[in-house]
């Protein structure tokens, strides 16, 4: 169950970034609900996770998935395109995680 605790903070999380830019500085109202309202999801399905997952593991996870998602969003809502340096970056990113998670002792516990 702390796997979909931990999908759900990551959705929760890039949904209230994503939602960061539209609130122009918090003076619209409904991203800026968006944006309060999906940290406080996030942040309490990341201390349920944290019951049964190491922070280290359940932080990698939850950072280099957000940052692909954060980038997908931005690539399709707002027109940003990543340069070469970006996307090698990112893919450091998710090979990280992928390590930690195929490799590392820590994350048996």
């Amino acid at each position: 169950m702390a796997f979909v605790y931990l999908a759900l903070a990551i959705v929760a999380e890039v949904v209230a970034t994503s939602a960061l830019k539209a609130t122009h500085g918090f003076t619209r109202l409904v991203p800026s609900l968006m944006v309060v309202v999906g940290y406080a999801i996030a942040f309490y399905m990341l201390s349920l996770v944290l019951r049964t997952i190491p922070v280290g593991i359940a932080y990698a996870i939850w950072a280099g998935l957000g940052i692909v998602l954060v980038a997908l969003v931005g690539i399709v809502v707002y027109g940003q395109r990543p340069d070469l340096p970006a996307v090698l970056g990112i893919g450091l990113i998710v090979a990280g995680v992928v390590v930690i998670q195929l490799f590392s002792r820590m994350s048996a516990h």
